[in-house]
């Protein structure tokens, strides 16, 4: 199972660490490293499109950039002293002010370097975007990849229209019954299988809830075709005819197909749902400085060079899959798509899905309704 398949398949662990204070930023009269830099992250920042022309700006230094294969696996890295080690963390939205920064893992970014960056984004983070701030009003992290992320569809099958009209309640259907995959992605397929039940996710689960809960994951598996966690096996099945959807997946597993002209396969986003009316869950990222007691200062460096057009546009379409970033504001970053990466990336569609779109969040009934989404799972 490779990183790039596993992305999204996030795995919600437990650990709370209590007592830890985040630090405020170090004064520059403090002496920081500047001859390394060890960046924890999701695929795409350690591309050499985006890696190479950093070493090229600093020949003399050692970069390091690893993939992570979940949020909680690299925060907890951090928890077990690898704040030691790492100075850059990429993960996605929630995990910085819910628990980093409170756990003291991260520290603040300094907002005379940073806020101008958010005057230039696009329309959904230029206020600047809410997650990006600590309750103390510190800001701890930069936003950049994002996408909605509900099912798939081919829809030379399955219009458009009827898939948004339909949400969720499309793998209920009968008629439906052998003509869909899941993309094994569990904590997305929970959070979907909730949706799917008109439940909220992020939300605390009743007794009456998990039984709706229970039926829904039971059904959802026993009317799939097939299982993967490989999104290039999934949209191959949908190309093939062997499937009309498959449940998870959005403008991230999509893509790929999309920009080799195969635009009939689209990520969908439901028209309407559970969750103040909303049924689509967008995930965004989040970079931001590990507080690390040897700091590094090529850690904002790197942090300040992936909002530059080329590298944002290089980390936006890593290889594998293709990803907007909020850096699409800036003209500058915008004109270097060209229409069929735009198209890739469902741009005609992509603000109005934000709309309908909530965000991604920690499943708060979680270990009970794991228990349960694997006894459907095995059957």
């Amino acid at each position: 199972m490779t990183l790039t398949l596993t992305r999204r398949s996030f795995t919600l662990g437990s650990a709370a660490v209590v007592g830890l204070a985040a630090t405020a930023p170090l004064s520059r009269a403090q002496a920081m490293r500047t001859d390394r830099l060890n960046i924890l992250c999701w695929e795409g920042y350690n591309t050499d499109d985006v890696l190479g022309p950093f070493r090229d700006r600093h020949p003399g230094a050692t970069l390091r950039a690893e993939s992570g294969t979940s949020d909680p696996d690299m925060i907890n890295k951090l928890r077990a002293g690898e704040v030691n080690v790492w100075d850059l963390i990429n993960v996605n939205q929630p995990w910085a002010r819910g628990q980093l920064y409170p756990e003291g893992l991260i520290k603040p970014l300094d907002q005379d370097r940073f806020l101008p960056y958010f005057e230039r984004m696009l329309p959904e983070f230029t206020a600047p975007y809410p997650l990006a701030f600590a309750d103390d009003g510190n800001l701890i992290g930069m936003p950049q990849r994002y996408g909605p992320f509900s099912f798939v569809v081919n829809t030379d099958k399955i219009s458009r229209a009827t898939a948004e009209e339909q949400g969720w309640k499309l793998f209920l259907d009968p008629a439906m019954t052998s003509r869909f995959g899941i993309l094994t992605y569990d904590n997305w397929n929970i959070i979907h299988m909730c949706l799917t039940g008109d439940l909220n996710p992020f939300k605390p689960i009743d007794e009456a809830g998990f039984e709706t809960f229970q039926k829904t994951a039971e059904t959802i598996f026993g009317g799939a075709k097939l299982r993967t966690d490989d999104l290039v096996a999934m949209n191959t099945a949908l190309i093939n005819g062997e499937i009309d959807a498959y449940f998870t997946g959005g403008t991230y597993t999509a893509s790929p197909a999309r920009l080799d002209g195969l635009t009939n396969i689209r990520g969908i986003t439901p028209s309407a749902g559970p969750i103040d009316g909303k049924g689509g869950v967008v995930w965004i990222e989040l970079t931001s400085l590990v507080n690390n007691p040897d700091p590094s200062s090529l850690a904002a460096d790197f942090l300040e060079f992936v909002q530059e057009p080329e590298i944002s546009k290089a980390v936006g379409f890593a290889e594998g899959t293709y990803n907007p970033v909020s850096q699409m504001g800036d003209p500058a970053v915008f004109d270097l798509w060209d229409a069929e990466e735009l198209d890739a990336i469902q741009w005609d569609t992509l603000a109005d899905e934000m709309s309908r779109s909530v965000e991604y969040d920690v499943v708060a009934s979680y270990d009970e309704l794991s228990k349960m989404y694997n006894a459907a799972k095995r059957g």
